[in-house]
């Protein structure tokens, strides 16, 4: 189920990138920043990322060269193990950590 939901939401971030480059272009209405990285934040850093490397779009802007690899780490760290564990399992072992 999460394998699941790391492919959609991954592909919805690259193809997010992908049509924000295309708006730039045409100069049209843009996706706001703060979308992009919500959805990298939730999951959908890797990408988000491989859609700025496709399309060489927002790699000039530091905010999205450093934001989006910190957020590929925190996915990884956060969610992937979730792959592995049961979401609740998870949590459960990140608050029997925290003690």
């Amino acid at each position: 189920m999460m394998i699941i939901y790391l492919i959609i939401i991954n592909l919805i971030a690259f193809f997010m990138m992908v049509y924000d480059k295309r708006q730039a272009k045409n100069q049209k209405w843009r996706v706001p920043e703060k979308r992009l990285f919500m959805i990298a934040l939730i999951g959908g850093a890797v990408g988000l990322f491989a859609g700025m490397r496709l399309v060489r779009h927002k790699t000039k802007h530091w905010t999205f060269v450093i934001g989006i690899p910190f957020l590929i780490l925190l996915n990884m760290i956060l969610l992937y193990p979730m792959i592995y564990y049961n979401p609740m399992e998870w949590l459960s072992i990140l608050v029997q950590f925290k003690k």
